[in-house]
């Protein structure tokens, strides 16, 4: 199975000087738990919901003035729309990673490959062990 056929689509990402409250307004909106942030039509990183506890509500920060460069994880890593599901869970593992911008070949966001959808598209024997992997202390 290809990427392709696993991942959803429709992703919205938001420039780095955005707002944390409006990052976590569209968190709620699309019932996502991540947002790829991009600058200069390219991706720079991610906010996630443990991104803005823990670099913004645990340290006592104004969360009125963060915006999501203050917060973000720098350096994307993704995977391609046209790869192989199998090869991309072993990466997701590897990495320990729970969520996986996915480009086109033209090198555009297209959507999101998360633990969730892979947890309909693979099987669960497959699933469980890619969410004991990335769920592993690091």
């Amino acid at each position: 199975m290809k990427v392709s056929e696993a991942m959803h689509e429709g992703v919205e990402w938001c420039a780095p000087d955005t707002a944390i409250r409006d990052i976590a307004v569209l968190m709620r909106e699309k019932d996502v738990g991540a947002v790829p942030i991009g600058e200069n039509d390219r991706l720079i990183g991610m906010v996630t919901d443990r991104d803005i506890v823990t670099r913004g509500v645990a340290r006592g920060y104004d969360l009125e003035k963060l915006i999501a460069r203050d917060v973000m994880t720098e350096g994307i890593i993704y995977c391609r729309a046209d790869e192989e599901v199998d090869n991309v869970i072993h990466f997701m593992e590897e990495k320990k990673i729970r969520r996986l911008p996915v480009i086109s070949s033209e090198k555009r966001m297209v959507g999101i490959l998360s633990l969730g959808d892979l947890s309909h598209a693979a099987g669960s024997d497959r699933s469980g062990e890619l969410i004991q992997a990335v769920s592993a202390h690091h």
